[in-house]
C-alpha cells in the first residue's frame, strides 16, 4: 500500500505533468495516483469529495489523514527525495503567501496551462499504470 494517494485533475495538463514527474521519481512505490475525473472515482473513493478535490489538491495518507494543497506537493516531493527547496513554502510567513498563490493557480489552472503549454485541457491525460 502506498504511503500517500494523490487525487489529481486528469484534465489539467500541468497537474498531469507534475504527477508524471512524481511517478518517475517514485522508485519505492510510496505514492499512488488517482484521477478525480475518472468515471468511477466517486464509487472507489466515497470519502473524497470530487468537487472539493477539484478546487484543491487532496492527498490521503496511509493512516487515513487528509492532506491538502501545497502540503500534498511538498510531502510528495519530499517522499521521492526531490525538490527539497519546497520545504521553504511551509515556513509560517511564506506559507500564507504560497498558499494564496496556490489557490490562485488551482482556480485558474486551465488558463495557466494554456499559457504555458498551449493546451487548456487534456481529455483526460493518462498516467502510466505500474
Amino acid at each position: 500500500m502506498a504511503a500517500m494517494t494523490i487525487f489529481y485533475d486528469g484534465y489539467c495538463p500541468l497537474c498531469v505533468a507534475e504527477m508524471r514527474q512524481l511517478q518517475q521519481y517514485d522508485k519505492q512505490g510510496e505514492l499512488a495516483f488517482e484521477d478525480i475525473q475518472a468515471g468511477d472515482f466517486a464509487e472507489r473513493f466515497p470519502q473524497i469529495d470530487p468537487l472539493a478535490a477539484d478546487r484543491i489538491l487532496h492527498g490521503l495518507l496511509a493512516d487515513g489523514r487528509l492532506v491538502l494543497g501545497l502540503d500534498v506537493s511538498c510531502r510528495a516531493w519530499s517522499m521521492v527525495g526531490q525538490k527539497r527547496w519546497l520545504r521553504v513554502l511551509r515556513l509560517p510567513l511564506i506559507r500564507l503567501i504560497a498558499d494564496a498563490c496556490y489557490r490562485f493557480f488551482a482556480k485558474n489552472r486551465y488558463q495557466i496551462s494554456f499559457l504555458l503549454t498551449g493546451r487548456r485541457r487534456c481529455r483526460p491525460c493518462e498516467l502510466k499504470r505500474r
